[in-house]
């Protein structure tokens, strides 16, 4: 991908200073070479400044608050994360008042403010871990 990148970079300056004439000719060989389509090679020959990169965001959530949507999603009979972020203050108040273990996390506040989608993208690996497992219930075992 480098050698793309100083492609593109030596034919923008050729590309820039030429006239319109010239320029079909240059794009003509640039889509050649590189296989862009012609009006992604326009744009890639006409930017100005390179893409910028976006660097990972720090995480936000630790491993207590994994723990404590695991207990929760448990505790909500795997609701998806809509309707478990509804059900958020009655499972926390739930888990609380039967001496569950929940205490230790101390991430109650921390876990109601959680977004939904936060909470669909923190249990995708947990997700994805029970897809393979024998969790799934099985027809007619429902829970009272």
């Amino acid at each position: 991908m480098s050698t793309r990148k100083e492609l593109i970079a030596a034919t923008r300056l050729r590309y820039c200073s030429s006239t319109p004439k010239e320029k079909l000719t240059i794009l003509e060989g640039f889509v050649g070479l590189t296989k862009y389509h012609r009006k992604h090679a326009i744009r890639a020959l006409n930017q100005t400044t390179p893409p910028t990169i976006r660097k990972p965001r720090d995480r936000i959530y630790g491993e207590a608050l994994k723990l404590a949507l695991v207990m929760l999603w448990e505790a909500g009979d795997r609701l998806c994360s809509k309707r478990l972020k509804a059900q958020l203050p009655i499972l926390i108040e739930a888990l609380e008042r039967h001496g569950n273990i929940y205490r230790r996390y101390k991430a109650s506040r921390l876990v109601i403010m959680v977004s939904a989608w936060a909470w669909k993208s923190a249990g995708r690996d947990l997700r994805k871990a029970l897809r393979f497992a024998s969790f799934q219930r099985k027809a007619g075992s429902w829970a009272a």
